[in-house]
């Protein structure tokens, strides 16, 4: 599950304001600010179109471990993660 915290984590990585989440989701601004707040009542259906909103951008959630939950861009196909020595 997506947390309010990740949410506007995704946004800050992404430089998008509310208003352009919710427009990239195609959910009302109110609904924006509802996740983000941790509203207990929202409808699933803008959960699911804000996380494909973000994946559309390239952005990857984490789901809590034991080193915690985050946000990351995720990585073109093809492309090799490479080492620092």
């Amino acid at each position: 599950m997506v947390t309010p915290a990740q949410i506007r984590a995704a946004r800050a990585l992404l430089g998008w304001s509310q208003q352009d989440l919710a427009d990239r989701a195609i959910v009302s601004l109110n609904a924006v600010n509802r996740l983000e707040r941790g509203a207990v009542d929202t409808r699933h259906s803008t959960l699911i179109a804000v996380e494909k909103a973000f994946f559309r951008a390239g952005v990857e959630f984490i789901p809590a471990g034991e080193r915690g939950e985050g946000v990351r861009f995720l990585r073109p196909s093809g492309e090799q993660h490479q080492r620092t020595s």
